[in-house]
């Protein structure tokens, strides 16, 4: 009984692997997004966390993700739940999952501002890490909807960091839009040109998250 005790007190005593980062990925499937350009989002998801780099990044950080979509007013959902990426085969099935996720809605506005108060309340129920970062992804500015300054002011009061993905089809207006009223003042915005660019756009930004790099 006495070597039990011993055995189960030194196992409490172990430290739980930290996590390092806790990242919300956040998808815009508002009315401006066909059926080919979700599809490229969610495989170009897939398969950036499926990159070795990437891959290693996460696990070495004990990183957990969650995914949601959002388009208009009321329009959030979370379709995968905040998740311990401890291994590479914990790795390799969220990015199934992402591949595999239907989408949340369709023929919608775009309410940036909701989604990203929705985003925020997310962290109640996330798991204990270091940091904790959202990234929006999209390729509008709002139609619907407040102001997107309140939630990021709220996010920067709870250490939160915003980045974006903005995704142009002409000229620059959506990364500028993300860079004056989306990211909080140590974020970043990464520009995917239309979107076939996205797989590229969300590897880049998984590395520079997750990495640590800032601003």
């Amino acid at each position: 009984m006495k070597a039990s005790l011993v055995s189960l007190f030194l196992c409490l005593a172990q430290p739980l692997s930290a996590c390092e980062t806790a990242l919300l990925l956040t998808m815009d499937v508002s009315n401006s997004i066909d059926v080919a350009e979700y599809r490229l989002q969610v495989d170009g998801l897939a398969d950036a966390l499926l990159d070795r780099e990437v891959m290693d990044v996460i696990v070495r950080g004990q990183s957990a993700l969650a995914v949601m979509q959002w388009s208009g007013e009321g329009r959030q959902a979370v379709s995968i739940p905040w998740t311990r990426l401890r291994s590479r085969t914990d790795v390799r099935a969220f990015a199934a999952q992402a591949r595999a996720m239907p989408r949340a809605f369709v023929l919608s506005d775009t309410a940036p501002g909701e989604a990203l108060t929705f985003a925020l309340r997310q962290f109640d129920s996330a798991p204990l890490c270091e940091r904790r970062v959202i990234d929006v992804s999209g390729d509008g500015t709002p139609n619907a909807g407040g102001d997107t300054r309140p939630a990021v002011r709220a996010a920067e009061r709870a250490g939160v960091t915003i980045n974006g993905i903005a995704i142009e089809s002409m000229g620059l207006a959506i990364t500028n839009f993300y860079r004056g009223a989306v990211i909080t003042r140590d974020g970043f915005v990464i520009t995917a040109r239309r979107h076939r660019d996205y797989p590229r756009a969300i590897r880049e930004k998984l590395l520079r998250e997750l990495s640590r790099i800032l601003g």
